[in-house]
């Protein structure tokens, strides 16, 4: 059986989990690929039996808004219940900001995920042959649009959720709105690693992750 299955963000592919899958070799993992550089792949059929299901920022909305397998618990790794701002939600990004990078990608799709990374604190990809400029275009739409936070208020599994302080994408007063007051909720924060801490800061993801899991039920 899959103990744990993790679904990467806007910008990144499955392959953003290998350091975070190496600290946590002795447990069974799998990965979700939103196909953003290839055709996407869903997560097997696994019996029905419920994992630990962990989502990088889009990943996390993407699990509360498609639901495609059970899971014991939850772990949110700089991800939200909404990304974009509105009534009763001001700590969102602003709709425009992602309307810009929408029409960006049409014309620049390099360029545009270029920047993005930059401002996740991580490397640029070695290469961008393949990226499906339409595909994350799709997913910003999503990012626009999903609001789960009626969803993640009902969830009744308990929820691991780390964030970066230093994180510019998703700041620390949109992970404080999501998860601070939320019950049978883990908020541990840490000072640096920006957005993409399963890249920038795996090891301590792994641990994290480890930790939550040994004291479930």
């Amino acid at each position: 059986m899959t103990d744990i299955v993790f679904v990467h963000g806007w910008g990144f592919d499955a392959g953003a989990w290998g350091g975070v899958r190496e600290g946590l070799a002795d447990f069974e993992c799998d990965a979700v690929d939103l196909g953003f550089f290839g055709r996407p792949s869903r997560f097997p059929e696994n019996g029905g039996d419920p994992v630990v299901a962990v989502g990088h920022s889009l990943g996390f909305l993407w699990l509360l808004r498609e639901r495609p397998f059970p899971w014991r618990a939850l772990v949110s790794i700089a991800g939200m219940p909404r990304f974009t701002r509105g009534p009763g939600y001001d700590c969102g990004m602003a709709g425009r900001v992602l309307d810009a990078m929408i029409a960006r990608l049409a014309v620049a799709p390099a360029e545009t995920l270029a920047d993005f990374l930059a401002r996740c604190g991580c490397p640029p990809r070695s290469a961008n042959g393949g990226l499906d400029g339409a595909r994350l275009a799709e997913a910003l739409r999503w990012l626009r649009e999903w609001d789960a936070r009626e969803t993640l208020a009902e969830e009744p599994a308990p929820v691991l959720a780390l964030f970066a302080e230093d994180d510019e994408i998703v700041r620390k007063e949109m992970s404080e709105a999501a998860f601070a007051a939320r019950p049978n909720t883990a908020l541990v924060r840490r000072r640096d690693g920006g957005h993409a801490l399963p890249l920038t800061r795996a090891e301590w993801c792994a641990d994290r992750i480890r930790k939550f899991v040994r004291c479930l039920p």
